[in-house]
């Protein structure tokens, strides 16, 4: 009897057959073929993030992280909860949900409670249903104009809810929340759902540095929709003023954010004053609490403009092929790739690592920056 010829299973159509890329090298290593999977990965980013596009740069964005027993897993080094806490509030553990920091542009007000985090103790099952619902219930009076946004760093393989969360999943969808979740262990039906209805992405890492990308890839604020509404922005700039002791109108004063979280008495002299209704703050961004003015300072502005013109992606040449001078206009090394990269605008040519440090980095290219520089000095 003849053998029958080899065919695909039926249970293999939908899988990649993953595993024949892989290829040791000579030391028997795999490093090197995940650093290149990695990278097409990074380049293929690149490619598809293009200018002219119009982005949600006003966002309200919650970020849930598992508190649970599961965080205590060691597979990311030291475990689960160090790592994520290196890289940031609504913590769920113990079947409750916990707001650890408001809404708030200020991001020491952020790492101060991340690092009070270091200390907590992992416990219980998560609930996702009460972590939801906790932001679900700020978010939905945000304005129609600014995206809605929540990032859960799911753990545990299960949750214990106080009621139906598809009946949840329907309300955030309702009220416009997208909702995206990175999962630490495995893929789970609920969290599936979860970003498939509210438009978000689901992601389960791989390990520490695919942990921060995904992470980094939230950064970047997404396309809004047609329908979203435009408004005008009213917005301060205050300058930081310090009176002098010399001077009689001088007198300490308290900020709003010290009245209002009750701290410590912290008269000062100095401080950003909203130039509306003079009121008091040590730190920028905030939204004044007296007459809801948002106060910001030109560098955060500044900081967004590469979102809104992304420096385009660099053209890729086979180091054979290229017959130029082969060396790097970055880090002024030998270029010993396989590949070089070259600015399209001044034609300087760059080494991978070059190539995406400038992207992910300085998000403009030193070619260009020089070129325009010594055009205006002469």
């Amino acid at each position: 009897m003849e053998e029958e010829p080899e065919r695909t299973k039926r249970w293999e159509g939908g899988y990649e057959r993953t595993w024949e890329i892989l290829k040791e090298d000579e030391s028997g290593s795999l490093r090197p073929t995940i650093e290149s999977i990695l990278f097409k990965a990074k380049r293929k980013r690149l490619d598809e993030h293009h200018g002219q596009v119009r982005l949600g740069m006003m966002r309200h964005l919650y970020v849930v992280i598992d508190g649970s027993r599961a965080m205590e897993d060691q597979d990311l080094k030291p475990n689960r909860l160090t790592c994520t806490l290196k890289l940031g509030l609504i913590v769920t553990k113990s079947k409750r949900a916990e707001k650890m920091t408001e809404l708030s542009g200020n991001t020491k007000k952020h790492l101060t409670a991340l690092k009070k985090a270091v200390d907590m103790n992992c416990s219980g099952e998560p609930s996702l249903y009460n972590a939801l619902n906790l932001a679900m219930q700020t978010l939905k009076h945000m304005p129609a104009h600014t995206s809605r946004e929540v990032l859960v760093v799911f753990s545990s393989l299960t949750t214990c809810d106080p009621a139906n969360i598809y009946d949840l999943i329907k309300c955030l969808k309702a009220f416009k929340i997208r909702v995206s979740v990175i999962s630490l262990s495995a893929e789970v039906r609920v969290c599936t759902v979860l970003a498939q209805e509210t438009g978000g992405t689901y992601r389960v890492i791989l390990d520490e540095s695919h942990y921060k990308e995904l992470l980094m890839h939230h950064v970047r604020p997404l396309p809004t929709s047609s329908s979203s509404e435009c408004s005008l922005i009213r917005m301060g700039f205050p300058q930081h003023y310090i009176a002098s002791l010399s001077d009689q109108d001088a007198k300490p004063s308290f900020s709003m954010v010290q009245l209002e979280n009750n701290s410590e008495p912290g008269l000062s002299l100095g401080g950003y004053f909203c130039p509306q209704c003079r009121a008091k703050y040590c730190e920028l961004p905030v939204e004044c609490k007296i007459c809801g003015l948002t106060l910001v300072s030109a560098p955060h502005l500044a900081r967004s403009y590469h979102h809104l013109f992304p420096l385009d992606a660099f053209q890729e040449v086979p180091l054979a092929e290229y017959q130029g001078e082969r060396c790097c206009q970055g880090c002024q090394g030998e270029i010993k790739d396989q590949n070089v990269y070259i600015c399209k605008v001044c034609e300087n040519v760059f080494c991978v690592d070059c190539d995406l440090f400038i992207h992910d980095c300085l998000h403009c290219c030193p070619g260009c920056v020089h070129g325009n520089s010594a055009a205006t000095s002469a």
